[in-house]
């Protein structure tokens, strides 16, 4: 169960490596969100951040009571540092951004006065994004290969920054699997949502914790936990393969019977034995990802442990 909402806005922030932007992000979601009401509260959820940020943030709620820090007991990514933070807001109304700054917290207003003509969410559809080529190249990529794959339209523009009503964020905590992708979550519980363009900053200090390996896995999980078209590919693959050995049958039947085969050829054979050899494997690869993802599901394991938080409220 979720907690009854009590204030007007929470705000939900996951922390990593990111000390030096800890006092400015409070400092700018304090003016951003103090213009609209001072009904709100900060959630900065420390997904075991290996610098000071920790301290930064328990320095932060002694000095406002509205802010609150969680600190999980490892690192267990950004989007179980949101879960952690969405499971302890009270909010009528939660905004989600990371932490560091290139969501512009003084977009907040807009994104609520938008919410305000019936939308349910209104997610930020961010304008020249400031961030490498290679960057923006992998995210278009990846966006386009989840589209295809999910049948679902996906904007490489739009990620976890947005204004979001209580029902839409209790909807995506019913959703306890542990592969979790926020905006992908977002999007398949529906509900009517609106979008701004922002603009988009440059990151001022530290650097982004998602490297070339990490957003590999990140994709790949987050497609094998949101569908099963790759499997259905397989099949239409295997079934042209076979279609096509049918078709060559005759062909070759008929060259030998007019003499044109007088010895079967060693590297054609081998060549077959290594290109089925290696689709086998690849299917069979692809379908073990899938139970091990099952596996790794059926455990059954928390989504992310707390080690210490500065409000001694537990989460339901």
């Amino acid at each position: 169960m979720m907690p009854a909402p009590s204030l007007l806005f929470s705000i939900v922030s996951p922390v990593f490596g990111s000390e030096e932007l800890v006092d400015e992000l409070v400092h700018r979601l304090q003016a951003s969100v103090g213009s609209l009401t001072q009904d709100y509260e900060i959630i900065l959820v420390d997904d075991r951040s290996p610098d000071g940020a920790w301290a930064r943030i328990q320095a932060q709620t002694l000095r406002d009571p509205r802010v609150q820090g969680v600190r999980l007991s490892r690192n267990f990514g950004q989007h179980a540092a949101i879960t952690a933070g969405l499971d302890r807001c009270r909010g009528e109304w939660v905004v989600v951004l990371d932490c560091d700054l290139q969501d512009r917290p003084e977009e907040i207003p807009m994104l609520f006065a938008v919410a305000q003509r019936g939308y349910d969410l209104v997610l930020a559809r961010r304008s020249n994004r400031q961030d490498s080529w290679g960057q923006k190249m992998m995210s278009r990529m990846f966006y386009r290969v989840l589209s295809y794959l999910t049948e679902t339209p996906q904007d490489p523009a739009v990620a976890n920054f947005g204004v979001y009503h209580r029902k839409v964020i209790t909807a995506v905590l019913a959703m306890r699997e542990n592969i979790r992708y926020f905006p992908t979550m977002v999007r398949w519980v529906g509900f009517r949502a609106g979008y701004l363009a922002v603009a988009h900053a440059g990151r001022s200090a530290g650097s982004s914790s998602y490297g070339l390996r990490q957003r590999l896995r990140l994709g790949l999980d987050t497609l094998m936990a949101n569908t099963d078209k790759p499997l259905r590919l397989t099949v239409k693959l295997g079934l042209l393969l076979a279609g096509g050995a049918f078709l060559f049958v005759p062909v070759t039947l008929w060259r030998y019977l007019t003499g044109q085969i007088t010895q079967p050829g060693y590297t054609s054979l081998i060549l077959s034995i290594w290109f089925f050899s290696g689709l086998l494997l690849a299917v069979l690869g692809m379908v073990g990802l899938y139970i091990g993802k099952t596996f790794e599901q059926v455990k059954n394991r928390p989504l992310y442990l707390v080690d210490e938080q500065t409000d001694e409220t537990p989460a339901p």
